[in-house]
């Protein structure tokens, strides 16, 4: 069995899970292969956009839709009903904008044991627009773990199946940067040991201590949103550490910090614990 037939199209409604990095990107690639394009009347290809992606993931989503010649929804979470908006490129938020309204809506912020973010912005704004709009009972969802994501797990939900046809395929992150490799474009963003810096939600919590001082210095305006949420909540994104000590830290001890064995926790997959 070759790898693309495992990208070969579930019967019934299939939407595919976009979320504007490399490895969804390949995946969407490699379904419209196996398929020779989708079935418009049964497939969705949905961008969820927080209005926290950098704008090279934005620039990334619209390229690929015109490459490739795919409708991609853009869609993004609203406070008010239907608790979702159609957006486009043009129209999509830049500024956080629909994060804002749900942070004010819960009047919270999210953690890592309190992960409501991610679920409200993506996985419920899509479910909202699918059922709402489309018109769907039920549906398989096409998500983009590969095979070396092995501790990653679909959300559980009463509507969609999960369909992980990277994993099945044995797809690894190697695959997926030799393929950008051979590519006329990409993301304009960097990979540093395997990572795309800045890659989804811009300041997300679950991202290293040292990636998020890194990130106070570099981007201070992106930062100053994720500070400026905290100062006003009363309230933190993570139990170990403020956003304005992360800040003040840099400010005083510089790259040392970053260089320095202990001085900042380095694990690329999730918020650092104690």
């Amino acid at each position: 069995m070759s790898r693309l037939s495992h990208f070969t199209l579930p019967d019934g409604h299939v939407q595919i899970a976009f979320s504007g990095g490399r490895t969804s990107a390949f995946m969407l690639h490699q379904i419209l292969e196996a398929n020779s394009g989708l079935p418009e009347d049964r497939c969705e290809v949905t961008f969820q956009n927080t209005g926290r992606e950098m704008p090279q993931t934005l620039d990334f989503v619209a390229e690929v839709g015109r490459r490739w010649g795919v409708m991609i929804v853009w869609l993004e979470y609203r406070a008010a009903k239907p608790l979702f908006e159609v957006v486009g490129y043009q129209g999509a938020s830049r500024n956080g904008e629909p994060f804002d309204a749900l942070i004010i809506k819960k009047q919270s912020l999210p953690n890592l044991h309190k992960k409501w973010c991610s679920a409200e912005l993506k996985t419920k704004t899509a479910k909202r627009y699918l059922v709402r709009s489309r018109g769907w009972r039920k549906w398989t969802s096409a998500i983009g773990f590969r095979a070396d994501e092995g501790h990653r797990a679909p959300y559980p939900d009463n509507r969609a199946t999960p369909w992980l046809p990277l994993r099945a395929a044995n797809i690894s992150r190697a695959d997926v940067s030799a393929f950008w490799r051979a590519q006329p474009f990409d993301l304009a963003l960097p990979v540093v040991k395997g990572r795309t810096v800045g890659g989804n939600c811009d300041g997300c919590f679950l991202k290293s201590e040292a990636f998020l001082s890194a990130f106070s210095r570099d981007m201070p305006l992106r930062h100053a949103w994720w500070e400026g949420h905290e100062f006003a909540r009363g309230h933190q994104f993570s139990d170990r550490y403020s956003r304005r000590e992360l800040r003040q830290f840099m400010e005083l001890q510089g790259d040392w910090a970053l260089s320095t064995e202990g001085a900042l926790c380095q694990s690329n997959d999730g918020e650092c614990m104690a």
